[in-house]
């Protein structure tokens, strides 16, 4: 079988929506050997954790061809190009990872399958301007439509399809995103110790793990650190925005610089470790898809404080605690609690495990076919 997908994230995003991407092919190609996975991005970037993808013998990537689409890549990825290409490449079934599908993917015949993994820009406007919430809505509600199936990432992402865009229950499966298999292994004491070094960690700290901008909501954390003890301290790993000019002034104001590290260029490899070390982790958001990093953090050992209005709690489940987003003292005293009784840590983290058992890779690949099997015998 030959199954291609829209891969533009899988080439050229490192975090959620990439991410995802690669952990899809990836599953699949191990999977599927005999099966061929066509790749279909606008452009290439080459990184360690696209070529980690590359290996696979049944993974080959598609780029635009011709004397045009080259210049208008695109174009070529949400009209007539892309489609072409899979057309003569004799696709069988389609999946768009991120949201969206070619315009006139219908043109092909073909099943279609495609991810959908929040509604955020409909209800957490800020950081989006008016024209691209617009065209978001416009591409998720035509993709949504034109599907086969739908794949979201939570019941909270599919309630919010549902009621979005009028979309039938029955064309929607939730399928939960396995967490990769770097944060299923244990931590070598070595590993540990080496990135204690590398980013000066302090004995007990606070991780928070995201791009910082306001949906991630890492003043929460920052806003608890006074009623915590002192030795506690806050590492916010991510990609900055200007969102980091918000908490430095924060940081300056409330005297917290030595309270305070973030960490903007951690490796892919590094976050096992960075977890393990933490006392606790803190995932503040106030709207996701799913919540990977809850998922990751459990793994790893680490107790998780999260916010609740969103979907969280379906990714933590007892592994967590859960605050309210603005409330920076009931998120203090949830802190406390960890730094006070390591046995309710562990035992969070025992319930956790078990609990977020469930979104292994195994049973990602699993739901996944499920939806192509389903997908497949609708469209004949």
């Amino acid at each position: 079988m030959v199954i291609g997908f829209d891969a533009k994230r899988a080439v050229s995003n490192f975090t959620g929506l990439g991410n995802y991407s690669r952990l899809v092919i990836e599953a699949l190609a191990s999977r599927l050997p005999d099966d061929r996975l066509l790749l279909y991005a606008p452009r290439m970037r080459q990184s360690a954790r696209l070529a980690a993808v590359l290996e696979h013998p049944n993974v080959e990537i598609r780029l635009p061809r011709g004397a045009v689409w080259p210049r208008l890549s695109g174009l070529w990825r949400v009209h007539r190009g892309l489609t072409s290409d899979v057309m003569a490449d004799g696709v069988e079934l389609f999946h768009g990872l991120s949201n969206e599908l070619p315009l006139d993917i219908a043109r092909a015949g073909i099943p279609t399958v495609v991810t959908i993994h929040d509604l955020i820009f409909k209800h957490f406007t800020r950081g989006y301007k008016p024209i691209d919430r617009l065209i978001y809505d416009y591409k998720f509600r035509r993709a949504a439509e034109t599907a086969t199936r739908i794949i979201a990432v939570s019941e909270a992402t599919r309630r919010n399809i549902i009621s979005s865009y009028g979309i039938s229950p029955d064309k929607i499966d939730v399928v939960y995103q396995g967490c990769d298999a770097r944060f299923l292994r244990r931590v070598t004491d070595e590993e540990l110790s080496a990135v204690r070094r590398k980013y000066a960690l302090p004995e007990r700290y606070i991780i928070s793990v995201g791009t910082i901008e306001p949906r991630k909501n890492q003043m929460l954390t920052l806003a608890a650190l006074p009623q915590l003890p002192h030795d506690v301290k806050a590492v916010i790993v991510g990609r900055a925005t200007p969102y980091m000019d918000e908490l430095t002034r924060f940081v300056r104001a409330n005297r917290l610089a030595d309270r305070v590290v973030f960490v903007h260029d951690a490796p892919f490899d590094d976050l096992p470790p960075l977890y393990a070390a933490a006392t606790v982790a803190a995932y503040t958001s106030r709207m996701e898809g799913f919540g990977i990093p809850v998922i990751e953090a459990i793994n790893c050992g680490t107790p998780v404080v999260a916010c609740t209005g969103t979907c969280l709690e379906e990714a933590g489940g007892p592994g967590a605690l859960y605050v309210h987003p603005d409330d920076a003292e009931e998120m203090a005293s949830a802190v406390c609690r960890l730094l006070d009784d390591p046995a309710l840590g562990a035992s969070m983290v025992d319930a956790g495990r078990g609990y977020v058992a469930r979104f292994t890779p195994a049973q990602f690949t699993s739901d996944l076919l499920r939806v192509y099997r389903r997908a497949m015998a609708e469209h004949r």
